[in-house]
């Protein structure tokens, strides 16, 4: 059995997905937060599913952390237009809310996807030690989707959603 043929978009670039695709939603803080995406993308790059595989994986290669934070910054516009039109076009949201970090971002983008996409296609990964695991753990109730508490829990209720 061979695996399945895994593409990972970054921004700035524009995705094409034949397939199936998984957003990476969730931790990044460079300095803070191990590079999950990277280890859920090698795990999924192994596994043998039914249809090719993209993966929007918003941890750009090339950010900047002295661009200006707000809508008039073309770069950061862009950036933040990717994860939102990404989160919209995924077949399946995985995020990861690593306990070193805030995440605030990723707070806000559960938020959001919880009541337009719930548990449709949203998968949470918060393990013990996230400062709001309480009310992540409160949301993921309210809206029916699946928590875990460990990233290898998030590659298989990944590959469960995108299997269904």
């Amino acid at each position: 059995m061979s695996s399945t043929t895994v593409t990972v978009c970054k921004p700035p670039q524009k995705p094409i997905i034949p397939g199936r695709s998984v957003f990476l939603a969730g931790s990044i803080e460079m300095g803070k937060a191990e590079d999950w995406q990277a280890q859920l993308t090698s795990i999924l790059s192994k596994r043998q599913l039914s249809h090719p595989l993209t993966i929007l994986n918003p941890r750009r290669d090339s950010w900047d952390p002295s661009w200006v934070q707000d809508i008039t910054n073309d770069q950061f516009r862009e950036q933040v237009e990717w994860e939102l039109d990404g989160q919209d076009k995924a077949d399946v949201i995985a995020m990861f809310l690593h306990p070193d970090t805030k995440a605030p971002i990723s707070l806000l983008e559960l938020g959001l996807g919880a009541a337009s996409h719930g548990k449709r296609k949203m998968v949470v990964c918060c393990p013990e030690g996230f400062y709001r695991r309480g009310n992540v753990q409160i949301v993921c109730k309210r809206y029916g989707i699946t928590m875990v508490g460990c990233l290898e829990e998030l590659v298989e209720e990944v590959v469960n959603k995108l299997e269904a």
